[in-house]
């Protein structure tokens, strides 16, 4: 751990503030949300160099406004879950994004930490937040309860690999793109791993679920049954 504060991770941020990426970075925020201006790769390197901020530190950083600074928390996150922490820390690390995920407002925040910050933890135990998260009425709640589980799809066994599917199951005509492209990058990453199991999920569901989310699923299939899935 360092003791560095969050405001060192701030500034940091602001040396590599550019007006140029500053105009790139609010295409993708609502109106009302408060840039700094980094650019990703910048961004992730400086979460790097701050990866052992205390998680008191991360969570000063999710209060800050700007876009930047809970992202790079994140960021800290994922580097974290990745070090191969002992139990009581991944506990700590997901309860982090969990209990702050109102300061997550964009789908690449989800994208960044909850396969390994969320799933990582979710291995092996009971899924009922997941659900929790996948029953909510926030989409980048969804998203999260659908992106966790492309970690049990690298770590998890069969039980786990089944609760994801069941989760994508349960959102799989969901409206929202934000969570819809979501469980269609699910689905192909569960055919990497069993290729009978997404066509059996497809015979069942493809009807139900919205284009982009059935081209996603289907995208890494033989040309020839993507034509017939897209045909029915």
């Amino acid at each position: 751990m360092t003791a560095q504060p969050a405001s060192a991770v701030i500034e940091a941020l602001r040396e590599f503030q550019s007006d140029a990426e500053l105009a790139r970075v609010r295409k993708r925020l609502s109106p009302d949300e408060p840039a700094i201006g980094t650019r990703m790769d910048d961004l992730v390197t400086v979460a790097r160099e701050h990866a052992g901020l205390e998680l008191a530190e991360v969570r000063k950083l999710l209060d800050h406004p700007s876009y930047e600074a809970r992202m790079a928390a994140m960021c800290i996150l994922d580097f974290r879950a990745r070090s191969d922490p002992d139990d009581d820390e991944r506990r700590a690390l997901c309860r982090v994004y969990l209990e702050r995920h109102d300061r997550i407002t964009t789908w690449d925040m989800v994208d960044r930490a909850a396969p390994q910050v969320v799933g990582g933890w979710f291995v092996g135990r009971d899924k009922k937040n997941l659900i929790d998260l996948a029953g909510s009425a926030c989409p980048l709640r969804r998203r999260t309860a659908i992106t966790a589980p492309l970690h049990f799809l690298q770590a998890g066994d069969d039980d786990d690999v089944a609760a994801g599917t069941a989760i994508a199951r349960r959102l799989v005509s969901a409206p929202e793109p934000v969570v819809h492209k979501a469980v269609g990058i699910f689905l192909r990453r569960l055919g990497s791993r069993d290729r009978d199991q997404l066509l059996g999920f497809l015979r069942e569901h493809a009807s139900a679920m919205p284009r982009t989310a059935l081209r996603l699923a289907i995208s890494a299939l033989d040309d020839d049954i993507r034509r017939q899935i897209l045909r029915h």
